[in-house]
């Protein structure tokens, strides 16, 4: 009772109007900190960002479907600037952006896709997309379940990210004698 037949664009916020791309000659002009998203993973760093929260992104061109017929899917959170080859999502009407990754990610797209030589997800068939959605009640009771476990997983990946580059300032200068290893116990 309460749940009905919908589709993925009643129940997502596609956001792709605000992504800008950058070749990769004005990615070096514009070399930062803020991760700059193709399809599948971190192309580059940039310094600035169109995009600061939490988003689904589901590759749109290139590289859309892993070898089983799923959709490549990252989920992101942060300032980050997204370019043209990933659609840009977040949850809506009653379900989360959680929910809404944990859906699409085990749908088998290949109904959807287009394209002989390059494959595309264009918004039009990635809209359509069966989704089965319960009550809005559900939907949030089921949020307040999963948010603490995304909100670890955030959490952890970025103290890994915090971790990574501690190990990347540290060892260069452990190997070369200019910190040796008692002055680093000494400092912490």
């Amino acid at each position: 009772k309460g749940w009905e037949v919908s589709d993925f664009g009643a129940v997502s916020n596609c956001l792709d109007k605000k992504r800008i791309p950058l070749s990769s000659r004005e990615r070096e002009k514009k070399k930062g900190l803020i991760p700059y998203y193709g399809a599948t993973s971190v192309m580059d760093y940039v310094d600035e960002a169109i995009f600061d929260g939490v988003y689904l992104l589901l590759g749109e061109d290139g590289s859309v479907l892993k070898p089983d017929g799923t959709p490549f899917v990252q989920y992101i959170w942060g300032k980050s600037w997204v370019n043209n080859h990933a659609h840009v999502l977040q949850g809506a009407n009653g379900v989360s952006t959680e929910q809404l990754m944990l859906f699409i990610s085990k749908q088998n797209i290949s109904a959807y896709v287009t394209g002989a030589v390059q494959l595309k997800l264009n918004q039009k068939n990635m809209n359509s997309i069966p989704f089965i959605k319960a009550s809005n009640e559900i939907n949030n009771k089921f949020a307040e379940v999963i948010e603490p476990f995304f909100a670890q997983h955030r959490s952890l990946i970025e103290e890994m990210r915090s971790l990574n580059v501690l190990r990347d300032t540290l060892l260069p200068k452990l190997l070369s004698g200019e910190l040796s290893v008692a002055e680093l116990e000494e400092t912490l």
